[in-house]
């Protein structure tokens, strides 16, 4: 039995990125603007959610860094792109993605928001459902990717 393919969104996944947009928009507002808990714990959820925005947005640099030239805000890979699997990648297939995911889950935890948190869970499934379109692309693209993604983790090193 076949998996039903993901759509495309656009010619180069464009519905995809404005989905993203989206969805960070609603979690900076959640955190900023929705409740937030209180107590002993905010201090420790905060001083977590600091570290974890700057691993995230490491991985999501060093992924930005990684792509040079092949960097695109859209799921289907640029004409003359190579596969980069060194690295970032190689600690995961999407370190940018898994990035803005730890970024977004810190900043959850630095606003003490527990609407952030519900929307990095959101976020995380998004980005799954995204890179396995963006995945298919690779695929078509590059034949080394089949083996790449047999031995790298999808978007959180050393979890997923």
């Amino acid at each position: 039995m076949t998996r039903p393919s993901l759509p495309d969104l656009g010619p180069r996944g464009e519905g995809w990125f404005l989905f993203q947009v989206l969805l960070f928009l609603a979690i900076l507002v959640a955190g900023r603007y929705g409740p937030q808990w209180s107590g002993g714990q905010r201090e420790i959820s905060a001083a977590v959610g600091v570290v974890a925005v700057g691993a995230g947005f490491a991985l999501a640099l060093k992924g930005v860094l990684d792509l040079g030239s092949g960097l695109t805000p859209f799921p289907r890979p640029m004409e003359g792109s190579r596969l980069v699997d060194c690295g970032a990648y190689g600690l995961v297939r999407h370190p940018i993605y898994g990035g803005l995911i730890i970024g977004a889950f810190g900043w959850g935890l630095m606003t003490a928001s527990l609407a952030a948190l519900f929307g990095t869970a959101v976020l995380w499934l998004f980005f799954d459902l995204k890179s396995r379109r963006e995945e298919g692309w690779l695929a078509e693209k590059f034949d080394a990717y089949p083996a790449y993604r047999a031995r790298t983790r999808r978007l959180i090193p050393w979890l997923y």
